[in-house]
């Protein structure tokens, strides 16, 4: 099993998660975060610390929509290992619906 980063994290992008992930398996968009599926440990330590609950485990519902998404981008983007602000726009879309892909972007962020 592992967590998954659903939707719920495109343009929020809160990094409470990524500063207690033991195996840093926290990769990092422009505007939100994935897991890489083979590196999670399936430890649980993410999931209450986000904010706004977009991270959950693959046996949810939710997840099956994201897991590859997450494994995708998780190849792609940079490795991110530290806590940043969220995005400016974090509280105007925390609690908007089915952001993908309409919101998504594509593109790598900063990572560390």
């Amino acid at each position: 099993m592992t967590f998954v980063v659903t939707d719920v994290c495109i343009k929020c992008k809160y990094t409470d998660c990524v500063e207690v992930c033991p195996v840093d398996c926290f990769y990092e968009g422009e505007n939100m975060l994935v897991i890489h599926p083979d590196e999670c440990i399936d430890c649980g330590v993410c999931e209450p610390e986000c904010p706004i609950e977009a991270i959950v485990p693959d046996i949810d519902d939710k997840a099956e929509k994201y897991l590859e998404l997450n494994r995708e981008k998780s190849e792609q983007w940079p490795n991110i290992t530290r806590k940043k602000d969220p995005l400016p726009e974090a509280e105007e879309f925390k609690d908007k619906k089915d952001k993908y892909p309409a919101d998504f972007s594509d593109s790598p962020g900063e990572g560390d």
